[in-house]
């Protein structure tokens, strides 16, 4: 196919290009992320006190295995402290001894509703298959459940998040919680509950993003005067400050990286969301030990996010179709078939960045990781091109044809002809856009039994990195795209979550 600058349905009447030009918002972090907040000691003082206190907590969960129930609570209590990373192991030992007894445990002893959903969500959250049938003796026989406080009620809705396709008593609790908190959040007398309802509501321990929620929940444990435990209190402080003052210290690296390779300048009509993709990294994983796999995804992400602008908000369609044909080749030859210097730019920042990520990876005998990144680019600049042909040829896909494209359009993006979710089930189904709104979401929910029930499988236990990451997936898509197009829009609602993971330490 021969390659030009225009099609005949991208020229003005005075021969100019007209290209579908975005007004994206500009980065709104600025140099902020360039130097550091903080002096090198305080990074140091903070990961001694780290490691004087994680033995100290080490000891804790070991004396805890002689009370089976406690050994449990105080698991739970680390995962949502977000310190359990540091004892991965003896967690993994310990729920593996107490699983093989469990049913003897729960069914010799009345425990409470409470402390069934926290063992429940415990032995789930780390992908043993504990059975829902504990919650049938909780259950009325019109359909009401046997809850006599609040933090039950919390709890049992937090343990619904973990339902897999077919049990029927979750998918009942879950009704049954999501109205009794709705209607309870405004009717608490304490401020302290009532926000932990809302943000149940709203981002489920199970679907939200660890880091965000560790957070969240060492704000209200701190408030749990009969409850909290100063050791952990302050353990999970201080290592959340710690890993701050980490990952600061790598997206200030990533900062010099971009600045050095003059993105801003060299691509004005792009979105520029290093900060905001470093978000994703540490999405995906938090902890300090994956710092080069958090470096290589930004940069990926960065070159991810330069190729889908330069579909939606540059590229003529006729263009487009020449860029997807040098991106199948990736070869810096290819680059000379390009119709416009940006486009070839483009194609010369993707081939080197992801020529520095192989020769990261090869010093780690794992170049071969690259030829599957390569294979996914060209799949997504196929998938990119057929969004650009759609809105070329003002099409509007079935509701299939949408999600294989899986899409999530911002309102700037709907005006420029980037086809909706929403417009494409109301053509196909009928019904209202909030009618749409909510089957979308229906299947967003099947997906998470979907996936609740892949952890639970034998053969792919959640303990493997890489179901891991999926999962962590999943959340992200929660955070970032909760409201709005995050990325097209951090301003909105991304900036907070942002400002709070990496900004802002804890009080000690």
């Amino acid at each position: 196919m021969g390659c030009s600058a225009t099609d005949h349905n991208s020229e003005t009447k005075d021969g100019e290009t007209n290209r579908p030009l975005a007004n994206f918002s500009p980065d709104i972090w600025g140099d902020r992320f360039l130097t550091l907040s903080f002096h090198p000691s305080e990074l140091e003082s903070c990961s001694r006190q780290v490691e004087v206190l994680k033995e100290t907590v080490k000891d804790m969960l070991i004396a805890s295995t002689a009370d089976p129930i406690h050994n449990i609570f105080l698991i739970n209590t680390l995962c949502r402290l977000g310190v359990s990373h540091h004892f991965e192991s003896e967690i993994h030992k310990q729920l593996t001894l107490r699983f093989d007894t469990l049913c003897q445990l729960t069914d010799n002893n009345d425990y409470e509703l409470h402390t069934i959903t926290v063992i429940f969500q415990v032995f789930r959250f780390h992908g043993y298959n504990m059975s829902s049938d504990v919650f049938n003796k909780f259950k009325h026989g019109n359909g009401e459940f046997k809850v006599s406080d609040t933090k039950g009620m919390i709890s049992l809705y937090e343990a619904t998040q973990f339902r897999t396709n077919g049990e029927l008593v979750l998918d009942d609790a879950f009704a049954f919680t999501t109205s009794k908190l709705t209607s309870m959040k405004s009717q608490l007398s304490s401020p302290h509950y009532a926000e932990y309802i809302v943000n149940a509501l709203n981002h489920p321990y199970h679907k939200s993003m660890p880091r965000l929620e560790a957070r969240k929940y060492i704000c209200f444990y701190e408030k749990e005067d009969d409850a909290r435990n100063e050791t952990l209190l302050k353990f999970a402080k201080y290592d959340f400050n710690r890993i701050q003052m980490i990952l600061q210290q790598e997206l200030s690296n990533l900062c010099r990286w971009w600045k050095e390779e003059n993105m801003e300048s060299r691509f004005p009509c792009i979105r520029h969301r290093l900060v905001e993709n470093f978000f994703v990294a540490v999405g995906f994983y938090f902890e300090p030990r994956f710092a080069r796999a958090r470096s290589i995804d930004v940069k990926l992400l960065s070159i991810l996010g330069l190729i889908d602008d330069t579909y939606d908000a540059y590229g003529t369609y006729e263009e487009l179709q020449c860029f997807t044909d040098a991106i199948q080749r990736f070869d810096i030859s290819a680059m000379d078939q390009l119709p416009t210097d940006h486009l070839k730019l483009v194609y010369e920042c993707v081939l080197k960045v992801l020529d520095e990520v192989e020769k990261q990876v090869r010093k780690e005998g794992r170049s071969y990781a690259v030829s599957y990144i390569r294979n996914e680019t060209k799949e997504v600049a196929v998938t990119y091109l057929t969004e650009r042909r759609w809105a070329h040829e003002r099409y509007l896909p079935t509701v299939d044809e949408y999600l294989e494209a899986a899409l999530k359009p911002s309102k700037d993006e709907e005006k420029r002809g980037v086809v909706c979710g929403t417009n494409c089930y109301v053509k196909q189904y009928g019904g209202t856009r909030q009618e749409a709104v909510e089957a979308f979401k229906e299947m967003i929910e099947a997906a998470w039994k979907d996936m609740n029930e892949a952890c639970l499988d034998p053969i792919m236990p959640v303990s493997n990195p890489t179901v891991m990451r999926v999962i962590n997936c999943a959340r992200l898509l929660e955070n970032v795209y909760e409201d709005n197009n995050g990325f097209s829009m951090p301003e909105l609602s991304l900036k907070h979550h942002i400002a709070n993971l990496l900004l802002h330490p804890l009080p000690l």
